[in-house]
């Protein structure tokens, strides 16, 4: 029976001078990604979520509701099989000064929504594209 990871992170958000904004990050890979990170004992995933983003970004945020989950499996050389699960929140930034964790990822920027859903396509994972669609909706913005 494979052991099972849970991790989560968010689709962060903010509005500057009006305008939507969405944070991506590029991970250490050079991929369009999203700050998340592994569920630490004793929180809960929520917190997981929000204390990932301001470790990897410096960003703090607030959830405004779940997006989904992304579950998959994955072998690990030590321990096997991995059944994981990412749960992805919609984040909204309430402040922090944008700061990439290098030791996690390469960089960290805020985009204008169709450059983000862009970028997503070109050089994201194709299991996230449905996760960045599913929050710019709830946003209110068609891809």
């Amino acid at each position: 029976m494979p052991s099972k990871q849970i991790s989560a992170g968010g689709i962060v958000y903010r509005r500057e001078a009006g305008q939507l904004q969405i944070q991506l990050i590029t991970d250490r890979y050079g991929k369009i990604s999203y700050a998340k990170g592994k569920r630490e004992n004793g929180e809960t995933i929520e917190q997981t979520a929000l204390r990932e983003i301001k470790e990897e970004t410096g960003i703090l945020g607030r959830i405004v509701e779940p997006i989904d989950i992304i579950a998959y499996t994955y072998h690990h050389p030590q321990h096997g099989d991995i059944q994981k699960e990412v749960h992805y929140y919609l984040v909204e930034s309430e402040g922090g000064m944008l700061k990439p964790q290098t030791e996690e990822i390469r960089s960290v920027a805020w985009y204008e929504p169709a450059v983000a859903w862009e970028r997503q396509c070109n050089a994201g994972y194709d299991n996230n594209d449905f996760i960045l669609e599913k929050a710019l909706k709830l946003l209110g913005v068609q891809v």
